[in-house]
């Protein structure tokens, strides 16, 4: 069984910048991928950014990038999002997910396992 426990949202100014943190426990990660999704109020849960345990590529959704970083900590079994210049349009529950084939996708019916999100609010 797989667990993922996503952490690190908060409250921030518009501008400012947060880390979340996906850590993952039980098999092993080595040819998975992880990716970030998020859902607003209102709104249908959307990919932010998705990476790859084994070859370390990226891909991200056009609203977050060159603001946006995904990075893993393979030993740690960790995944990280930098979130920087952050805009009140990014305020969401974000959840972090495991894709057990790595397809790389942006569609969130590929993932198996979730997070159980954590609440990202930027004030204008």
């Amino acid at each position: 069984q797989v667990q993922l426990v996503d952490s690190g949202g908060g409250l921030v100014q518009a501008g400012g910048s947060l880390r979340l943190s996906c850590a993952a426990s039980g098999r092993t990660f080595s040819t998975f991928a992880t990716g970030w999704f998020r859902q607003g109020p209102g709104k249908e849960r959307e990919f932010v950014a998705v990476i790859s345990w084994s070859t370390g590529s990226t891909n991200y959704a056009d609203s977050v990038k060159g603001r946006f970083t995904i990075s893993r900590d393979n030993a740690k079994n960790t995944v990280y999002l930098q979130m920087n210049s952050l805009k009140p349009e990014d305020t969401a529950v974000y959840y972090c997910a495991l894709d057990v084939i790595a397809t790389m996708s942006p569609n969130r019916y590929q993932y198996t396992y979730w997070g159980q999100g954590t609440q990202v609010t930027v004030s204008s």
